[in-house]
């Protein structure tokens, strides 16, 4: 129980930095983009939750700005004239997505302007993937931001979310050098592998990371229903899956790093963290939507 004579913590302030859109499932939009399903969970699990991305002027984008106010998520949005991005998801029969990822959109046109980056100096942590870097405009934009950071004190994790063809190995290489955290699924760790020229096992896979990337800690991999694996310098976790009712899977690798993000902010043990990370994603496999209220019982997981 917390002591009411001590002082409130601050609340950490998580950063999702990318792409805002609507994800155009079979049964309906659903706000979506992974830094934004990031912002939502971190928020959940006790931090605020700022989104920092870009819509078009128009309808589509309204409607952004009230789904976000809906959530009281904060949001740094710039507006483009371009249309608010959207992606066509459809799900195979065990609930997987796919996606066609339309361009240009407007968080093809991010900036780091001086609202943008007045938010980077007192950030906890901040999520960013590849997607977003796909247009040069955003990809510096993107790189400002981290840039304006604070080196040691804030989290950076690379949740390279690899789609399409929107990526490279210079963006996975120039992202690998800012990041504190990578977290990779298992069908993108050998793509990875062959880009950078590494081993596809596991331990020599993150091994290998840590050689070549002075600032990288920590490396997550999930494996769907198969549990997860984190990878530090100096210590090791494995976790199995959750057996849950497969509801779909959009959203829950989102979840994870949100879960992760807060964990490891909070100075949780390692397995301690990954256990929690794969009941949240879990729960989030269960629930259709990205942005389901997570019950009282996950929360507590991450208590200190």
């Amino acid at each position: 129980m917390s002591d009411p004579s001590q002082p409130t913590p601050p609340r950490l302030l998580a950063i999702g930095l990318g792409e805002v859109l609507w994800d155009l499932l079979p049964s309906g939009k659903q706000l979506g983009g992974a830094p934004t399903n990031f912002a939502f969970h971190a928020q959940q699990l006790g931090a605020r939750g700022i989104v920092i991305s870009a819509v078009g002027r128009d309808a589509l984008g309204a409607e952004i700005e009230a789904r976000l106010s809906d959530l009281q998520l904060s949001a740094c949005l710039h507006h483009s004239n371009l249309p608010t991005g959207t992606v066509s998801v459809r799900l195979d029969a065990a609930g997987v997505p796919s996606y066609v990822i339309h361009q240009p959109v407007a968080w093809d046109e991010l900036s780091a302007d001086a609202a943008t980056l007045s938010h980077a100096a007192a950030a906890d942590v901040v999520c960013f993937g590849s997607l977003a870097q796909r247009s040069t405009p955003s990809r510096a934009a993107i790189h400002a931001f981290l840039a304006a950071t604070r080196r040691d004190a804030c989290l950076r994790i690379f949740d390279i979310n690899l789609r399409q063809n929107f990526y490279s190995e210079s963006i996975i290489r120039e992202s690998l050098d800012v990041a504190g955290v990578l977290k990779l699924n298992d069908q993108e760790l050998p793509v990875v592998a062959e880009l950078l020229r590494l081993q596809t096992d596991e331990p020599g896979f993150a091994a290998a990371l840590f050689r070549h990337f002075p600032s990288l800690r920590l490396v997550a991999l999930t494996r769907g229903p198969s549990g997860s694996a984190l990878f530090a310098r100096d210590a090791t976790s494995q976790r199995p899956g959750i057996a849950t009712t497969l509801a779909d899977t959009v959203g829950a690798g989102d979840a994870f790093t949100a879960t992760l993000a807060i964990g490891l902010l909070r100075g949780l043990p390692l397995d301690h963290i990954n256990a929690a990370a794969n009941h949240v994603a879990a729960y989030v496999c269960s629930q259709h939507g990205v942005t389901p209220k997570l019950p009282a019982a996950l929360l507590e997981m991450l208590s200190t």
